[in-house]
């Protein structure tokens, strides 16, 4: 039988702490939206002060006692019973917790702080000097926090945990290794043709417009805005302050359609996974997506399985063209679904395709272990990425706005376990998609009128419901019946790109 007494004076006290951390959020989304340049330096004092406050408070021995005195009691739970996975997930964050001192948390943050913010005004100068000595202290920092974890089999393996749990380098290596040999060839053979027309997206297509209609489609795939809202920033993310208040940020270019859509889509992928966690698991250890890898699965599966199939723009596509009519009245469903589609080998990451993108995070996450391990300095940065883009996707960036410089991830966060959810996430999208076609045949009908909650309740009840109860490996067996493996994903690719 649980102490409920110990057990409720547990969950006070951890509430405390993610209330902090979800007022750090606040601070950090007003930050990148409509915050005046002049407070960056109060914003990064504040935002230390309060990830020191949060940290401290989390590592609390009285936090430790209650976790101990309760554990005999989570020990005759079912491994699904909640009050169970509540202690587990809880035990599990305070004991990385306490090997980090407060101080270097409030170091930290302040210095992503000010790394973000010289980031945000050297990128569009092309200045990569300017945060050339920031960069080396994010790597700096990382390999310090990683110390705490000592020993490791990998100074990266730390990192890739924070954002993966149970995930390694030597996990990841042979798995992204065997995604590249089987992804190469397809590549190889759609770029061998003339690339489809996208010409269509290339016109003015101007702001007003194009934010009402990311906000219809945002609004009918499922994205709550009584619990959320969308905002423009220099890098799109999502942000959850809360089970009732979870944002989103897109960005806008009026000489390219598909700029802030697909992006826009994305985000609410990630939103509509927090906005589905079960509500009793608000401000709590469960009350958040499990892994990195299963968040993208979820932006990546709305972007790109939902958002860029042909069943989606039959809907959507009447509607497009009654809002952009000059620029669409005399374009054909089949062109624009292979505009949406098009496979380039390109510089940007963000607006990469679905069969190059995964050569792009591969290619960060090998360079952000060859920097951990020292392999690689930070002034090479630049011709090291240069050489890879050259080698692997045949092309080489004119400048580092375009190149090293692209992804505000190593700007404003760790160098190390920024990249590797993003292909995590699109192989889990492979399983979870073919999953919900099993449970429901149905649902390239209902996206083809326009309807999304068979698939959105299907995710919630398999998955979102869920938040942090199970780890990214169990969810998958749970939903799949089968551990994590790239041929959904592949099968996915190969169907697409033969239609196409």
């Amino acid at each position: 039988m649980m102490n409920e007494h110990k057990l409720n004076e547990l969950k006070k006290r951890l509430t405390g702490v993610y209330d902090l951390r979800n007022a750090g959020a606040v601070l950090y989304w007003d930050q990148t939206t409509y915050m005046p340049p002049g407070g960056a330096e109060g914003r990064g004092r504040q935002q230390a002060l309060l990830a020191q406050l949060a940290h401290e408070r989390f590592i609390d021995p009285a936090n430790g006692r209650l976790l101990d005195e309760l554990q005999a009691d989570a020990d005759l739970l079912p491994h699904d019973h909640d009050d169970a996975a509540y202690l587990r997930v809880a035990r599990r964050e305070y004991e990385r917790a306490i090997k980090v001192p407060p101080q270097f948390i409030a170091e930290l943050s302040s210095h992503q702080n000010e790394s973000y913010v010289a980031w945000e005004h050297a990128r569009p100068e092309n200045d990569f000097g300017r945060v050339r000595p920031m960069l080396q202290k994010t790597l700096d920092l990382s390999r310090r926090y990683a110390e705490h974890f000592a020993p490791f089999a990998h100074v990266a393996d730390p990192l890739i945990d924070e954002a993966d749990y149970g995930m390694t380098a030597a996990v990841i290596r042979p798995l992204f290794a065997e995604l590249r040999a089987r992804l190469a060839p397809m590549v190889d053979r759609v770029t061998a043709r003339p690339p489809a027309d996208d010409a269509c997206l290339r016109q003015h297509y101007p702001d007003a417009q194009q934010w009402q209609f990311n906000l219809d489609i945002a609004r009918q795939i499922g994205y709550d805005f009584e619990r959320g809202r969308l905002d423009k920033t220099a890098h799109p993310f999502t942000t959850s302050f809360g089970a009732g208040d979870i944002r989103i940020t897109t960005r806008v270019a009026e000489d390219d359609l598909a700029y802030a859509l697909f992006s826009t889509i994305h985000e609410a992928g990630h939103a509509m996974y927090e906005q589905g966690i079960d509500p009793a698991f608000d401000a709590s250890p469960l009350g958040q997506g499990t892994s990195a890898g299963v968040h993208e699965s979820q932006s990546r599966l709305w972007e790109n399985v939902v958002g860029r199939s042909l069943d989606f723009w039959e809907h959507f596509f009447p509607k497009a063209q009654a809002i952009f009519p000059a620029q669409l009245s005399g374009v054909s469903l089949e062109t624009f679904h292979w505009a949406v589609n098009r496979v380039q080998r390109s510089l940007i990451r963000t607006e990469a395709d679905e069969l190059t993108y995964n050569l792009h995070v591969m290619i960060r996450f090998d360079l952000e272990l060859d920097m951990l391990e020292g392999k690689l300095a930070i002034e090479d940065l630049p011709d090291a990425w240069n050489a890879r883009y050259k080698s692997d996707l045949g092309i080489e960036p004119p400048n580092n706005r375009n190149g090293c410089m692209q992804d505000v991830h190593w700007y404003a966060g760790f160098i190390g376990g920024s990249f590797q959810g993003y292909t995590l996430g699109n192989i889990m999208s492979g399983m979870f998609y073919e999953a919900a076609l099993a449970a429901h045949p149905e649902i390239p009908a209902e996206m083809r009128a326009g309807r999304f909650d068979v698939l959105l309740g299907w995710l919630r009840n398999d998955i979102y419901r869920h938040g942090s109860k199970f780890t990214a490996a169990e969810l998958v067996q749970r939903v799949t019946g089968r551990e994590m493996t790239i041929e959904p994903y592949i099968r996915y690719l190969e169907n697409k790109y033969r239609e196409i």
